[in-house]
């Protein structure tokens, strides 16, 4: 049975959970954010904050595709929770981001392919790319984190508003690679 949306249900359902677990994400990395920061990694407080923005921008990318909707609905989302100290945080960011990558979207991707949902598709493609930036950024900071030391950036986080896709340099770059968003309109944290 199909819903008021455009989208199948199972697929609908997907970016439902998504945006419920992007959403988590987000508050999620703000607070491991103020956390790091007490901590004196100044640097992977920046980390946090910039990623958060990209979960931001995956949760708004699935909810927008869900604009035909007129109902209240109930979420549920894998979410890792427990949070602690930097160290502890970091190895929780790693292990949302691991099960998103590993899993989650590929296993969504798909859904949307069968039920050729073009939209859907496109949401959980750009967000499947940034998460494994995601998860390769906070595996470095963690690394660095336990051995009592702030993670060095030389440069910048950037983070496309389009797809979230992150990136740490000096200056964006010319286009984004996942979306063509032009890097002039990157977020820089």
């Amino acid at each position: 049975m199909l819903s008021q949306s455009d989208h199948p249900a199972m697929t609908e359902g997907a970016l439902e959970s998504s945006y419920g677990g992007e959403s988590m994400a987000h508050m999620r990395y703000l607070i491991f954010a103020d956390i790091a920061e007490k901590e004196g990694f100044k640097n992977v407080a920046r980390l946090f904050r910039a990623i958060a923005f990209a979960e931001q921008v995956h949760a708004r990318n699935h909810f927008q595709r869900l604009g035909k909707l007129k109902e209240g609905k109930k979420v549920v989302a894998d979410a890792p929770f427990g949070p602690g100290n930097t160290s502890k945080n970091l190895e929780l960011a790693i292990m949302g981001e691991e099960f998103e990558v590993n899993e989650m979207y590929p296993t969504y991707i798909e859904m949307a392919k069968f039920q050729k949902d073009k939209e859907a598709e496109i949401s959980f493609r750009y967000a499947l790319e940034a998460e494994k930036i995601h998860a390769k950024l906070f595996m470095e900071a963690k690394k660095y984190v336990d051995e009592g030391k702030d993670m060095p950036i030389d440069g910048f986080i950037w983070i496309c508003p389009v797809c979230g896709h992150t990136l740490i340099a000096k200056e964006p770059p010319n286009r984004c690679p996942i979306c063509a968003a032009f890097g002039k309109d990157f977020i820089k944290f």
